[in-house]
Order: structure tokens, then C-alpha cells, then sequence
């Protein structure tokens, strides 16, 4: 559906994941063959480097372009020059390399650490290890991988791990027997095992469930994160439970973990509710979208941009903001709201203008001045004037009097 594969690339894009994940999605376009570290492949083209160039471990490895080429070479002939190899040089380079999606290239300097002796092998370099095999080779590879395990290396982090590449492939039932056996188990979880399962049932439309995994954190003592928020936030509005929504923020308002980010989300949030205008007879008919999304499952991708935008991350309101609108969606005037306050938050009062120029030429939606005066209101109500009266000037700018309807 395009409502989950948007979701999730949105989620964990970029390695995003900063605070919510710590593992890459899965990519379809990357199941490239692994070459064995013990071969040498008749493919490999040492690309030699220019004098200009430096030539120390990371760049030989980075200079290959191809995934048929191999990062195994290069690891083989830099250690018979006598050069040392160090499991902190090979891990920032495996997150460089994973940042840029070459995860063939990653997975053989993950192989390299696991068959070569001198390196002991951290939960996350496990865990790294059963994002990459889910990438390169598949989910059945990883999941073989992590039950031949032994035992103390099936950590929360790898747990969470194999977790997350179910989430991914949309592996309901595989994704809730492993979450039981994290449940029955005596390790310690945080909250991105809890907001993998959530983020799962929020992309197949299970909405109903994101409450009950949100009971179980608490029962555990696990302290909420705003991602956790966001996501338990996102499932009321859509299914317009808008009284359960101020009461989540009031908790977010009073939490002992509040600080400047989710400060910026509640203040956010409260102006998308107050103006937003969330209300049945807006969100409960269908839309003529590609896959027939509702409105209703829309409104989580306004929180999706309010969550950034609370984060301050300016990239993933841009990226967010582009992808719907390369969707058939029908923007109605509420995401436009949402986007609209969150570059006013940040201060990016061009990027402002131009979403005010995209709602004015929209074929679907016509553009609302009396909207825009609501938010002008909602940012003074809440102490921010400035904000609302940069509004009030790009209004102007564009030949639109914010004292006329």
C-alpha cells in the first residue's frame, strides 16, 4: 500500500534514524550477491587512486562504485601491506558506507569482523549485521542468522533488530511472536522496540493497537520518547479521537522528559488541532488517491511533519512535504496548515511562501485566508507574535491582505 511504504521510507530514510531507529530500512533495489570474504572476484577492478587523492583504508573501499566489486579485497590487500586494522576504523566506515545504501559493500566488513580474530563483536555490530543481511540477502537469511545466535548474543538491540526488519516486510505474525518472546524475556527494552510495533500497526491501518503496546511500555517502567508520543498521537487523530489527543499533549506538557523539542511539537500540535479542523464530516469520506487512502490516515503524515518539525529537522520536513506531493493525494487545506506552521516554527519563511504559491495554484484545494488568519491567532495565543507576524508579511508579499477575507 502507499500509505506504508511512504511511511516507512519517511521513518527510516537516511539512517534516520537519529532517535527512533537505529537500523536502515529494507531495499528492495540492494539485494546485490554477497561475494564470499575467502574469494577473490573475477569482477574486481582495483580503481587505483589519483595523486591527489588520499589512500588509506576508508577511501580505497569507498572508491568502489559497483556492489559486484569487492570490499573483501581491499581489506585482504591492505593487511598484507602490514597495515593495521582497527574494529573502530571498520565500523565508521560500515556507517558511511550504510549511509550511502551500499550495504554489500558494509555486510563484507561486517563478515570480515565476525571470521577474522582480534575483534569482539558489540550488540550493535550484531545487530548492524541483521539489518544487513535483511538487505542484502533477505528476511529468511537474518532471521537464520539471529536464532543461530548463541545466547548471549540475542540482546535486546539484535531482538530489536530482527523486529525491525519484520516491521519492514510487513511481517505481521512474525513481528508479534518475536515481540511476545521480547515480552517473556528478562532483558531491558527502551522505547524503539515498543515504537517498531506501533510504527507497524499504524502502517498496516491497525491503528486500534497502537494504544495497547503503549500500555505495555508504561507497565514496564519504560520512559516514552517523542517518537512514541508522535506515533500513539498519530492513531487517535486518525481515527478522530481528538479529545484523547489533547490529553496525550497534556501528559507530553507535564512528562519529566519535556524539553526544548517536545516544547516545540505541543505548541505545534496544538495549533494543527485547533485549526486543522478535525472533524468527521472533513475526514470521513474516501479520497480518489491511487490506492484509495482516507483523509483520516493522512492526518498521520501531518504528525510525521510535526514530529520533525518539533526535532528541528528541516531535511525531513522537506523530504516529507516533497513526497506527498509527488502522491495522487488530494492535499486539502489541513496539510497545508500543518507544513505551513512548521516552516514558520523553524523560521524558513521562503520555504513559507513557496507552499502558500503551491495552495494557491491548487487544482483541488482553494487557497483559505480565513485559515491563515487562524494561524496568525494560534501563534499569538501561545507567546510566539513574531512567528505569527512573519506570516502576516509573506501574506502581504504575495498580494494577499491578511485584514480581508
Amino acid at each position: 500500500m502507499a500509505y506504508r511504504s511512504l511511511f516507512l521510507s519517511l521513518r527510516r530514510n537516511s539512517g534516520l534514524i537519529s532517535n527512533n531507529c537505529r537500523y536502515q530500512s529494507p531495499c528492495l533495489l540492494n539485494r546485490a550477491r554477497f561475494v564470499s570474504s575467502g574469494a577473490v572476484s573475477s569482477d574486481f577492478v582495483e580503481e587505483t587512486p589519483s595523486s591527489v587523492e588520499s589512500d588509506d583504508l576508508r577511501s580505497r573501499i569507498l572508491r568502489l562504485r559497483l556492489p559486484k566489486r569487492s570490499a573483501t579485497n581491499i581489506l585482504q590487500k591492505w593487511a598484507l601491506e602490514g597495515n593495521p586494522i582497527t574494529v573502530s576504523e571498520l565500523r565508521d566506515i560500515s556507517k558511511e558506507l550504510r549511509r550511502s545504501q551500499r550495504y554489500k559493500h558494509a555486510l563484507e566488513i561486517s563478515e570480515w569482523m565476525v571470521t577474522h580474530e582480534g575483534y569482539e563483536l558489540s550488540e550493535s555490530d550484531y545487530a548492524v549485521r541483521i539489518d544487513l543481511m535483511t538487505k542484502v540477502f533477505g528476511i529468511d537469511a537474518a532471521e537464520r542468522y539471529f536464532e543461530g545466535l548463541p545466547l548471549a548474543a540475542k540482546t535486546s538491540e539484535t531482538y530489536t533488530a530482527l523486529l525491525h526488519s519484520f516491521a519492514g516486510e510487513k511481517l505481521t505474525e512474525k513481528a508479534e511472536e518475536l515481540y511476545q518472546r521480547i515480552k517473556d524475556s528478562n532483558l531491558s527494552f527502551d522505547a524503539l522496540t515498543y515504537n517498531e510495533m506501533m510504527t507497524l500497526y499504524m502502517s498496516i491501518g491497525q491503528v486500534e493497537k497502537v494504544p495497547s503496546v503503549v500500555e505495555e511500555l508504561k507497565q514496564q517502567k519504560v520512559a516514552p520518547d517523542i517518537f512514541t508520543y508522535n506515533l500513539w498521537i498519530s492513531s487517535c487523530a486518525a481515527t478522530l479521537d481528538i479529545d484523547e489527543v489533547r490529553r496525550i499533549l497534556d501528559e507530553m506538557s507535564h512528562g519529566a522528559g519535556s524539553n526544548e523539542s517536545w516544547i516545540r511539537y505541543l505548541n505545534l500540535a496544538n495549533i494543527y488541532i485547533t485549526v486543522g479542523h478535525l472533524d468527521n464530516a472533513s475526514s470521513n469520506s474516501l479520497v480518489e488517491a491511487e490506492k484509495r487512502i482516507t483523509q483520516r490516515q493522512w492526518i498521520t503524515y501531518d504528525f510525521l511533519i510535526i514530529l520533525y518539525a518539533g526535532l528541528g529537522s528541516k531535511d525531513k520536513l522537506d523530504q516529507i512535504w516533497n513526497s506527498l506531493r509527488m502522491t495522487k493525494q488530494k492535499m486539502i487545506s489541513r496539510n497545508y496548515i500543518c507544513i505551513i506552521s512548521s516552516y514558520l516554527m523553524l523560521g524558513h519563511t521562503k520555504e513559507v511562501g513557496e507552499v502558500i504559491d503551491q495552495w494557491k495554484q491548487s487544482t483541488t484545494t482553494d487557497f483559505d485566508m480565513l485559515v491563515c488568519k487562524k494561524i496568525m491567532v494560534a501563534f499569538t495565543d501561545i507567546g510566539l507574535a513574531e512567528i505569527a507576524s512573519n506570516l502576516n508579511t509573506i501574506l502581504i508579499a504575495k498580494n494577499l491582505n491578511p485584514g480581508h477575507d
